[in-house]
């Protein structure tokens, strides 16, 4: 059974002036996503700057937000590292916590085997009991779970129900798709390809570009999963020169500078990011400003 069909927000991370998590922010920045018709909020993911919290932030970051929607859309929490140990541990504690699934990003930095991935997963679903996204990103992890390998976890492993696919490969996605055969959800990492991956047999989104338009992601997905494929498609390809603006510097830097733009308080970014630069922060504004949102 799928967590959730349709667009899931990979939603920021506020920040204080000090660098402490800003949960009052937070709060509104959840309110605003549910408000817009998201359909599910990812939290502590790459676009939270997970990646930057020790395991207190982490773990209260991640009550908050499950606190904060009470039960309104499923909250799935990130929890994957290049340690899997360290994966099992926050794991377990998020669904300990009230978590309606995981996001499990593959090991980074080590460069883990496939056999290597399927053990990770497997530890992962032996140590809880609710549905685990795997998340293939190669591009930020220098490891991609092949078709194969993701379709042997999803059929062996017994909690890993969906992959969120961002390699940007369509070709990937197209095989991952026809070997899959319906026994793994596929939901597209990539904002600029959201119908591509969805006429594959995608259910969904796990979107960066939903901080700031959620109604018009939402909207998207479930045009076409109603069938109205025409609608989608406008609202794809009306949003490409935001999306590109949304990621013509490192994620999460543009969407933060976005969400502030909105008028709320993102505030800034962990090291090592850094702030926006003045000619990104003119494209991206003046992409807000075209699509209507500013």
């Amino acid at each position: 059974m799928s967590i959730f069909k349709g667009a899931g927000v990979a939603i920021i991370t506020p920040f204080k002036e000090n660098g402490d998590v800003n949960f009052d922010e937070f709060g509104k920045l959840i309110e605003m996503q549910i408000e817009g018709g998201t359909d599910a909020i990812i939290v502590c993911g790459t676009t939270g700057e997970a990646s930057t919290m020790n395991d207190d932030e982490h773990l209260a970051t991640i009550k908050y937000c499950i606190d904060k929607v009470a039960g309104r859309i499923p909250v799935v929490a990130g929890t994957g590292s290049n340690s899997t140990k360290e994966a099992v541990n926050l794991s377990k504690q998020a669904a300990e916590l009230g978590a309606d699934g995981l996001l499990c990003v593959t090991p980074y930095y080590n460069k883990a085997t496939q056999e290597g991935l399927y053990q990770y997963y497997k530890a992962i679903s032996d140590a809880v009991d609710i549905p685990i996204i795997m998340y293939n990103v190669p591009g930020r992890t220098s490891t991609n779970i092949q078709p194969e390998t993701a379709v042997r976890i999803a059929k062996e492993v017994e909690n890993v129900v969906a992959i969120k696919e961002a390699s940007g490969n369509i070709a990937q996605v197209a095989k991952l798709a026809s070997l899959a055969d319906g026994c793994l959800d596929i939901y597209s990492g990539n904002d600029d390809q959201v119908l591509p991956l969805m006429s594959l047999g995608g259910i969904g989104v796990i979107s960066v570009w939903s901080n700031v338009a959620p109604k018009q992601v939402h909207d998207m997905t479930t045009a076409f999963l109603n069938g109205d494929v025409e609608t989608a498609r406008k609202l794809q390809l009306d949003a490409i020169d935001l999306i590109g603006a949304l990621f013509c510097e490192v994620n999460p830097i543009p969407v933060k500078a976005g969400v502030n733009m909105l008028g709320f308080n993102a505030g800034s970014l962990r090291a090592p990011l850094t702030e926006m630069t003045d000619a990104g922060k003119e494209r991206l504004r003046k992409a807000m400003e075209d699509y209507g949102i500013l």
